[in-house]
Parts: C-alpha cells; structure tokens; sequence
C-alpha cells in the first residue's frame, strides 16, 4: 500500500513508471490514468492523515482509560479498609452506648439510644451528651473519621466509573471512525491497484537505500562520535525546560533549550523493526502503531513513554528542527503522527496501515505538517 513518502515523491515515482511504457501506448490514456492516479492518491493521502489522528485519539483514550481503572481499583482497596475501619468502630461505639444503658445511664443516654434514626443521627446526638470521657471522645471520632473516609471513596469511585464509562465510549468512536475510512481507503487502493504494485517496486528499493546510508551514519558515528555529530547535527543548549501541554501543538516553533540527548541508542532499537507491519494500537514486534513504535523501542532501553502522541509531546524538553539529534522525537499532523529522528533529515517511523515501519525523510509532506521534536 502507499502512503505519505509525501505526495510529490508518490507521484514522481508514478511519473517515472509511466516514462518507461512503450512508446506504442496512447497518449490520452497514459494522460488520463496518471490523472486517475493523482487524483486517487489525493484522497487516500487525506485519509491517511484521518485515520491516523483517529488511531492516536484512540490510543490516547486508551492510555487515559488504563489511568483511571488503576485509580479505580485503588480507591476500591482503599474503601474496603476504610469500610472494615469503620464497622470496628461503629461496634466499639454500639458496645459504649450498651454500657451506658446497661450500667444506668441517665435521661441524655436513653434520648441517644431512642432518638437516634441513623448513623450520622447516633453520632451527633452521642456527642452531644455530658457524659463524654476522653475514651468516648477517641471512640465517636474514629466512628466520624472513617464514616467520612467512606463517603469520600465512594465519590471518587463514582466520578471515576463516569470518566471510564466516558473513555470507553471515546475509544469506540474513535475505532469506528477508524474502521469506517479505512475501508474507503481499501476501496480507493483497489482502483488503481495496478499501478500501486509498481510503487511498492520504487519504495522497497528506495528503503534499501535509506537502510544502506544509516548504517553508514551510524558505523560513523560510533568509529568518531564526536565528528559524527558535527556532521550531523549542531551543538545544544543545555538548560532545561518545561514540557508544553500534549492536547494541543506549540503555535510556533520550539526554543532549543533540551539537554544533551543521551538516548541515541535507540535508533539501533527501531532499525531492529524495520519492514513490521502497521497496525492500529500495535505496540509489539508483530505490529505497530506511530506511538507505539516510539513507546516500544524506549521501553528496551529502559525509558517508559505512554502509548500516545499526543501524550508524548508532553515529554522530555523541546529541540529546534535545527538541533535534532538521532533519538529524539519528532512530531507532525498536529502531533498525530510521530518518529525517531535517525540523523541525516530522516526519521524511523510506522507510518500507516497497508505499510511497514520504514526510514522516511522530513520533505515533502512531512516538512509541511512538522510540529516540533522533543528529547527525552
């Protein structure tokens, strides 16, 4: 399947392929079918960068979802005790009110007794009477304390079970949604299904090329790291910074105030993946998704990241385009898509379904939607 190697490049290579048909071929046709072609690629390229925010809106909802059972599961541990708390409690303030009663308690305790209509009722209505020792006092406050405890987890588990239910619903939308253009992607792929196959031909060959001029940069940079990175890329500023909000992209380009990059081993950790299958919410060697390449290939080197663009935007420190280093992230589609930055203007990434994770440069497409990078 193609994909964005960026419009131009998709085209020129069609252009290419239909130079080398016999000359005996009609001319309004050949004219005719590069026009199908172009107007074809159009749509599936639009399609391409809809799906792909869906996928990540999914993954994001996902990530968030993940987030809010685990708190569920926690407030629900900690209702129990709070529970099991509070009924030790009330038993060692029903055994003193017993007392009370059974040893001769005066007006005010048979008034708590007969009066009370609930808990909280008994509660107030105990503390209201003269005759409370500090024993009592400790009793009645433990009683107050994690009656207070419980009400307050059952409304955080309340709120959380919403946002769940909210996430969940988000999730199946953004799959339908999904699942709904790729089937017209499929459709319109099937149209031209012909002259596709000849631009997966020029695609291989040129991946082999990329593959070849990476392993050059980085025998290079690892026999003379120090001229590697001059030839590379430029020097970086040092001070840190604050991460920018995920939800949304910066409105202008980031100031390079990163740290050095100290995870440049993981381009060798992507490269491994090369020639995997797309697949919508992958995050493992048999397929994945933009952000869960990035997530996977961190997570061998020890780095955690969530499994979302958007969310992986909001990690790290910003880098100018100008100051990339291999191992940095960068981020395009107003951060529906992101990569690993290799050097050489060129980045690994999974690029969309029907292709494979692949080496692509930053022209083209890519130039015109980039948002920014960060460095972990």
């Amino acid at each position: 399947m193609i994909r964005r190697t960026a419009p131009a490049v998709i085209l020129l290579c069609f252009t290419a392929s239909l130079a080398v048909t016999p000359a005996a071929a009609d001319g309004g046709s050949i004219a005719a079918k590069q026009a199908q072609a172009q107007s074809v690629l159009g749509q599936v390229q639009q399609l391409d960068s809809s799906v792909e925010r869906a996928v990540e809106a999914y993954d994001l909802a996902t990530t968030k979802l993940a987030h809010v059972r685990a708190n569920l599961k926690q407030n629900h541990a900690e209702l129990q005790v709070a529970k099991q708390s509070l009924r030790r409690a009330q038993s060692a303030l029903a055994s003193r009110v017993v007392s009370l009663y059974t040893q001769g308690g005066n007006e005010n305790s048979l008034e708590v007794l007969l009066g009370a209509s609930n808990l909280d009722d008994l509660v107030n209505r105990f503390n209201a009477v003269n005759r409370i020792s500090a024993q009592d006092s400790q009793v009645l406050g433990q009683v107050k304390t994690f009656n207070h405890q419980v009400k307050t987890r059952e409304a955080r588990l309340k709120k959380a079970k919403q946002q769940a239910d909210a996430l969940v619903r988000e999730r199946a939308a953004a799959k339908a949604s999904v699942e709904s253009q790729l089937a017209s992607r499929k459709a319109l792929l099937s149209s031209i299904r012909g002259q596709i196959v000849t631009l997966q031909r020029q695609e291989a060959a040129r991946q082999v090329q990329l593959r070849r001029e990476l392993a050059q940069r980085m025998a290079a940079q690892q026999a003379t790291p120090a001229q590697a990175l001059t030839n590379t890329v430029a020097p970086v500023a040092s001070a840190p910074s604050t991460p920018s909000t995920p939800s949304s992209p910066p409105s202008s380009p980031p100031v390079s105030t990163a740290p050095p990059a100290t995870h440049s081993s993981v381009v060798a950790v992507a490269e491994r993946y090369l020639g995997v299958p797309y697949r919508w919410g992958g995050a493992s060697p048999s397929g994945f998704d933009c952000s869960g390449l990035v997530m996977y290939a961190f997570s061998q080197i020890g780095v955690s990241l969530p499994h979302s663009s958007y969310a992986q935007y909001g990690m790290g420190s910003p880098v100018a385009r100008s100051e990339l280093q291999p191992g940095d992230l960068v981020f395009f589609d107003g951060l529906g898509h992101v990569g690993i930055y290799v050097g050489g203007n060129s980045f690994i990434h999974a690029p969309h379904t029907g292709d494979v994770v692949k080496i692509s440069s930053i022209s083209g497409w890519y130039a015109s939607t980039y948002v920014g990078a960060r460095r972990i």
